[in-house]
This record gives structure tokens, C-alpha cells and sequence, in this order.
């Protein structure tokens, strides 16, 4: 998904979504970002598969005996 940085408002970004539709988004999540800056957000199910895979082994470390 891309937003768009409208502006700037204290501790927040205000971004526009493509249908128009106005968020909030903290700036630290963008801290080199600018007015007019294109951001993309998207969600890595890799990252995210990994990290459930190394979770779930620790789990079993910490509970199998």
C-alpha cells in the first residue's frame, strides 16, 4: 500500500491513503521522510514466517524437558 505525506503535525505524519482517506502515522516510523515523500507500506510474510518459526522453537526449549 503507498501513502502519501500531506504534512507534518507534531508527533504524527498526515498521509494520504489512494482512495483519498486521511491517517495519522507516527513520524518516528519515518524519520527521514519529507512532505510529498511516497511511503510504502507492505507486509514481509517471510520476515513474519521466520519469526514465528523462531518463537515457536524457543517455546519448545523453554518447555520441553
Amino acid at each position: 500500500m503507498k501513502v502519501i505525506i500531506d504534512r507534518f503535525e507534531g508527533d504524527y505524519a498526515i498521509v494520504e491513503l489512494d482512495e483519498g482517506k486521511i491517517l495519522e502515522l507516527p513520524k518516528e516510523l519515518i524519520p527521514e521522510a519529507e512532505e510529498g515523500d511516497v511511503i510504502n507500506i507492505e507486509i514481509l510474510k517471510e520476515e513474519t514466517n521466520k519469526r514465528k518459526e523462531q518463537i515457536k522453537n524457543k517455546m519448545n526449549q523453554l518447555f520441553i524437558d
